[in-house]
């Protein structure tokens, strides 16, 4: 009986050491942010232009559309939607709330309460047309456009960005809109 219970104070301990590791390291992250965020300029419509592929998003084809419609002053409905391999259009709905108040460029997202995922606004057009979304463990990434297709020249911006922040550019998978 003893070594069961020394058994489970052990895997209790180190799931526990685990995550406070995880904790640590994403508490120390070095991504930045931008500086400032204006939510009043950032809702509205956002075309996926590339992202880092991932397993919530595996069943879009393409036409990625994230749409957020503001929810008082820190917090803001998010609506994804894509089109399927079946050709269906799928939709996501969730909620962002703010994380940072100074710069509210960092945001917390759930699509399934109480989960929330770190969505953090690394790049951004001065004009708002087109945005760099990350987190800091650099496992998910997103370059966002106002508009389905994105210029060359502001696509190599954001792409440099995103090398900037340590990220890897070639992970990148580009979108199709139509």
């Amino acid at each position: 009986m003893k070594a069961s219970i020394k058994s489970a104070l052990l895997i209790g301990g180190t799931v526990l050491a685990a995550g406070l590791a995880f904790a640590y390291a994403e508490g120390s992250s070095d991504l930045t942010t931008v500086p400032s965020v204006d939510l009043n300029r950032y809702v509205g419509q956002w075309y996926e232009i590339a992202r880092y592929p991932n397993r919530f998003q595996k069943q879009c084809a393409g036409d990625v559309t994230a749409t957020y419609t503001a929810m008082g002053d820190s917090k803001i409905e998010v609506l994804n939607s894509c089109r399927n391999k079946d050709g269906r259009n799928e939709i996501a709905k969730g909620k962002a709330r703010v994380a940072d108040p100074n710069s509210k460029a960092r945001l917390r997202v759930t699509f399934f309460w109480p989960f929330y995922g770190d969505y953090w606004i690394i790049g951004l057009d001065p004009e708002y047309r087109w945005a760099v979304v990350g987190e800091p463990s650099r496992k998910y990434l997103w370059i966002l456009s106002r508009s389905p297709q994105m210029d060359e020249s502001d696509y190599r911006r954001a792409v440099s960005i995103v090398r900037e922040k340590g990220y890897d550019p070639s992970k990148l998978v580009l979108t199709p809109q139509q």
